[in-house]
């Protein structure tokens, strides 16, 4: 029981300093530790994977359909009749067959295979990047959370250790019972807070937990913590960098390149088709002899001359496919803009609250202890002391919150700009 107490003890002060202590029995997990994690265990890219798998099977299928295909026939027959005695007999044949003309329809369904291959190892990237991003910000959540419950218990101290000053102030006549409600109605307060803040944090990491699919009754104890880095990129290298490297907008121009081959491949119901045949056939016996066969080489022909604007229809579907498509990628590069613009923004708007909020913590710790030595030596009002601990509070949440919104912010950016995995715009 002592060394439960003790321990306990420990991990308390470590938080309220910024350490972290590893727990027994808990996985102790670093920012790469979780991605990698998330990387291997997340079902959205198990699920963007197999799309990968049927994306290349679909192309070998396709490259198939260009290629030679072989048949075999085998035919039974038996007969029987009043003027006739009953007779039985069996055909078989072979035949390979090869096109040699489709209007290019073949080709063209191969290219767009082999871009819905592409296009699928790069929905794969992004989902990657995804999880990669929801594992950061999902990581900072926390660590904001878990600050924000100390912030929150040490202000319940506070107004506690104020609460006793006031009751022993008040058992000797020295303050009205005034100031004694005010204290337990403050102290209250700040409990309500930190029992919301304790649940955002559980919130945090049951979230967490189910982006790495961390088992529910494993111990999560996170080693990295804030770190400052700089972003030295403008927001225009941003937008750069972002048109060569978002994936989704790659995908989109592919998206554009397939509806055009389609209209391509629906023109071609308008042209013949032509394909190359051998066949052989024999009766009467399992295989084929020097007496009983017959071989045949055709090239068959087929143009259809009129299919009731059947051609005509699948054109028009196809170039408003390709209209499509085209709206979909200016759509695509104009969210792309926006969520880069949004992103930079909000990361140089934390920035600037995160160096601003500094010194307003410093300036609420002195104006408290100021506030509270007055009060206990009697030349303070209790309002000034309560006053004094909500801005102090708030100045450390503040503060908390610079710093977690500017690493979120700029995971953000990162996720905005397509950078890959392994690499970073620090610096």
């Amino acid at each position: 029981m002592a060394n439960s107490k003790i321990n306990t003890l420990v991990i308390i002060l470590s938080l309220c300093m910024g350490i972290n202590v590893p727990i027994a029995g808990a996985a102790s997990l670093s920012i790469n530790d979780s991605v990698q994690m998330a990387l291997e265990r997340n079902n959205s890219i198990k699920i963007a994977n197999q799309d990968t798998k049927i994306a290349a099977s679909n192309l070998k299928a396709a490259k198939g359909a260009n290629g030679v295909s072989v048949s075999l026939s085998s035919n039974l027959s038996g007969s029987d009749g009043a003027m006739s005695s009953f007779e039985k007999g069996n055909s078989n044949g072979i035949s390979a067959s090869i096109p040699i003309y489709t209007g290019k329809k073949n080709e063209l369904n191969i290219d767009n295979n082999e871009a819905n291959l592409l296009k699928s190892q790069l929905n794969l990237e992004r989902t990657k990047e995804t999880v990669r991003h929801d594992t950061i910000k999902a990581y900072y959540d926390i660590l904001e959370a878990q600050q924000n419950v100390n912030i929150n218990q040490e202000s319940v101290n506070n107004y506690q250790s104020h609460l006793t000053d006031v009751q022993n102030l008040y058992a000797g006549g020295a303050v009205p019972r005034s100031d004694l409600l005010r204290s337990e109605v403050a102290l209250s307060n700040a409990q309500q807070s930190l029992i919301l803040a304790q649940n955002t944090y559980d919130i945090n990491v049951s979230t967490f937990r189910n982006i790495i699919k961390l088992d529910r009754a494993e111990s999560v104890t996170l080693t990295d913590g804030f770190s400052y880095t700089p972003v030295k990129m403008s927001l225009n290298e941003c937008l750069d960098y972002a048109l060569s490297s978002r994936r989704d907008a790659m995908s989109a121009k592919l998206d554009l390149d397939i509806a055009k081959n389609d209209i391509d491949i629906a023109k071609a119901g308008y042209l013949p088709t032509v394909d190359f045949s051998l066949s052989t056939n024999w009766d009467k016996q399992p295989l084929p002899s020097s007496n009983d066969y017959d071989y045949r080489a055709t090239v068959s022909a087929n143009w259809n001359l009129f299919d009731s604007n059947i051609t005509r229809a699948n054109i028009e579907a196809a170039q408003a496919e390709y209209d499509k498509a085209g709206y979909t990628l200016s759509e695509t590069l104009d969210n792309i803009d926006l969520e880069v613009r949004q992103a930079y923004l909000n990361m140089r708007e934390a920035e600037k609250r995160f160096n601003s909020t500094a010194l307003a913590v410093k300036q609420a710790e002195e104006d408290y202890f100021i506030a509270t030595e007055k009060y206990r030596v009697g030349e303070g009002i209790i309002l000034d002391v309560i006053d004094a601990e909500l801005a102090l509070s708030q100045a450390r949440l503040n503060y908390s919150s610079a710093q977690y919104d500017y690493a979120r912010y700029k995971a953000s950016l990162e996720y905005a700009i397509g950078v890959p995995e392994g690499e970073s715009i620090d610096g």
